[in-house]
């Protein structure tokens, strides 16, 4: 599978790392699955990790560096 949408260019302007958009990417697609509201009113995927990866392009889902170390 590839990632046409959003671009991985875009997605990478809004984390640091393909490694740190992997893992958020993940962690916030376990929680769409977990019935943790949606943060846009629309969606192209069907799929909470394509859903995810639009939450950050957006900017409604980010890094919490507080987390991190």
């Amino acid at each position: 599978m590839r990632v046409t949408y959003p671009s991985i260019d875009k997605l990478l302007d809004r984390v640091d790392s393909r490694y740190s958009l992997s893992v958020l990417a993940a962690k916030r697609a376990h929680e769409l699955e977990d019935g943790v509201p949606e943060a846009l009113k629309e969606y192209q995927s069907l799929k909470p990790v394509g859903k995810a990866l639009e939450e950050i392009e957006a900017g409604k889902v980010t890094v919490d560096s507080n987390q991190i170390g």
